[in-house]
């Protein structure tokens, strides 16, 4: 099932979800400062078991579970497949697993700067255009 962080049912609570980590500050601290810091305009926020990223006020990543995850979509999940890449699945009482569209930020892409700022882009514009869909399916 493919859903949305942001669209996580109210019904959904901690206690519902099985296996989730608890949250790496330092992981955190490295991801946003020291992987992401040469780009402008990102932040992250604090959610559920991990934080989101977001860059200019759009969220486009997650960490969790130890992971850096950029939202994706079907244009893109294929570069992510190709480098061996993994959607972020966690499980939920009574409903099983549930795969949201944000997949690994392959480890080749965070050492490269000007790639990684392209990565960034691309699922800023994602995220965009999947705020676009909700809106006009309401």
């Amino acid at each position: 099932m493919l859903c949305d962080l942001e669209e996580k049912s109210q019904a959904e609570t901690r206690s519902d979800v099985v296996g989730m980590a608890h949250k790496d500050d330092s992981f955190h601290e490295f991801m946003v400062h020291d992987v992401l810091g040469g780009i402008p305009g990102i932040t992250s926020r604090a959610m559920f078991s991990g934080w989101g990223i977001y860059k200019n006020g759009t969220i486009f990543a997650i960490i969790a579970e130890g992971e850096l995850y950029f939202k994706v979509d079907a244009t893109t999940q294929g570069e992510y497949e190709t480098r061996g890449s993994h959607p972020f699945v966690y499980s939920v009482k009574d409903r099983g697993e549930v795969m949201l569209s944000y997949w690994a930020l392959p480890e080749e892409v965070m050492e490269n700067q000007e790639e990684l700022a392209i990565w960034v882009d691309t699922a800023v514009g994602v995220s965009k255009r999947s705020k676009k869909k909700v809106k006009k399916s309401k």
